[in-house]
């Protein structure tokens, strides 16, 4: 990860492992899956000779591979893709764009705004319905929020199901109920944005993508540019690593998860897909944690399907 003439250098801090046997789907003796607890990864940050910060990651997979503890931290942002599940049922016919706002994090970029107006205008709703509130130094008031694509989706949801748009966010609603249900959530607390958000364990938090249905994550992979944005960590790695998706949280919490035929992931290391812009795939590759080899998870039909957790300090 480079920031400026700063760089970041990763590394992880072993400990034990041991081992569980998992039955296989072939009828055979069985397969084994290795389940490692290791000590988190470490990643040092220099500017020039002078070690600036030393940050620690905790990372669960859900292949059993844990870096560091077992944290329950609140998903934050990285719930999108499932709090969009409501809008995706309601309707047949949404386009990519408006699958991957409601997944967003934006940054107010003009092309986000415009998805965001486009949900909106399915709704039958406008920017005073959304209650994210503003941010400070974002254009278009409650629009520029950079969870405003995720609010207009609400609405659309609401209006789809015949739920009232006041007071959507709140959790009695009957739209949060219905979230609370797909999140399988834990302690309650406030987003930023207003709406509630959960705490789950880190290991239950790797699994959160794989269950985003196949709609919302082929939306996310065809309009990574509406996720995040110039620069996001989960649009650049969407864009350079193709079959993964990605969503970032607040506070250091963010999700990953690899579906499909592994062509470019082996132990950590990246390799350009034709076209692939050159500093879009070191960011990705600096930027994301892989934990273990492609060739220890079970596959089914030769395909993936690993889901990871990342809680940074």
């Amino acid at each position: 990860m480079w920031a400026g003439p700063a760089c970041a250098i990763g590394e992880r801090l072993t400990s034990g492992s041991s081992w569980r046997r998992q039955a296989s789907t072939s009828g055979s003796s069985g397969i084994f899956v290795r389940s490692v607890q290791v000590g988190p990864i470490s990643v040092t940050v220099r500017r020039g000779r002078v070690v600036e910060a030393v940050h620690r990651v905790h990372v669960a997979s859900t292949d059993g591979v844990v870096h560091g503890d077992e944290l329950v931290p609140l998903l934050r942002s990285a719930a999108k893709p499932l709090q969009a599940i409501p809008f995706a049922e309601a309707y047949d016919d949404l386009d990519a764009d408006e699958l991957a706002i409601a997944c967003a994090s934006h940054q107010a970029e003009p092309a986000q705004l415009e998805a965001v107006r486009k949900v909106l205008a399915r709704a039958g709703a406008g920017p005073d319905d959304l209650e994210n509130g503003t941010q400070e130094g974002r254009p278009d008031g409650k629009l520029g929020h950079n969870c405003s694509g995720k609010h207009a989706g609400m609405l659309a949801a609401c209006a789809a199901n015949g739920w009232p748009f006041a007071g959507y966010r709140l959790p009695g609603h009957p739209l949060q109920v219905r979230i609370r249900e797909l999140l399988e959530a834990g302690e309650e607390a406030v987003d930023g944005c207003g709406l509630p958000t959960y705490a789950l364990p880190l290991s239950q938090t790797a699994a959160l993508l794989t269950r985003t249905p196949p709609r919302i994550a082929d939306a996310m992979r065809a309009r990574p540019d509406l996720v995040g944005g110039r620069g996001a960590d989960d649009t650049d790695l969407m864009r350079a690593l193709p079959g993964w998706i990605a969503k970032r949280g607040a506070e250091g919490t963010a999700v990953r998860r690899l579906a499909g035929r592994p062509r470019l992931c082996v132990q950590g290391r990246g390799r350009k897909r034709p076209g692939a812009p050159s500093r879009d795939r070191r960011r990705a590759r600096d930027r994301v944690v892989r934990v273990g080899r492609a060739s220890q998870q079970p596959r089914r039909n030769g395909r993936l399907d690993r889901g990871y957790a990342l809680k940074m300090f």
